[in-house]
């Protein structure tokens, strides 16, 4: 199956920080389509960087490493990586958490919370995957 139908991504970028939601099953194959979306969220965002993964189904090591570096990449323009909701599907063990550290939060809403905030739609903008559909992400930001 390609990349494109088993990976999905939604950015939403607000004055405070940014939240890229994940889809699907990210493995070595969707490693260049969440580089791309990382990439998308470098030219359009500020602030820290929420990865939310709680409709991410699987993530191989490969798709790991693929955070690991989307880290690098942002703590080079002084941008923290955060995740939420890793995946439970038994590889929910991150397989790295060196330099940059990458706090891990339970869910979207302690990680907003660590960050002084809540969920709200005011002053956001958005960007999607184009196979994203809006009951893809379970939650709204």
């Amino acid at each position: 199956m390609p990349a494109s139908e088993t990976f999905q991504w939604h950015y939403t970028a607000r004055e405070d920080l940014g939240i890229l939601a994940l889809a699907g099953h990210l493995h070595d194959e969707a490693a260049d389509r969440f580089t791309g979306a990382v990439n998308w969220v470098l030219a359009h965002g500020t602030g820290p960087l929420i990865l939310d993964l709680t409709a991410l189904h699987t993530w191989s090591h490969g798709g790991q490493a693929a955070i690991v570096q989307a880290a690098r990449r942002l703590a080079e323009q002084n941008r923290p990586l955060e995740l939420s909701a890793i995946p439970a599907d038994g590889t929910g063990a991150v397989i790295y958490n060196g330099t940059p550290f990458i706090p891990v939060h339970d869910d979207l809403d302690t990680a907003l919370a660590a960050h002084g905030t809540i969920r709200d739609e005011a002053g956001q903008r958005q960007w999607r995957s184009c196979g994203w559909t809006d009951d893809t992400q379970p939650l709204t930001v």
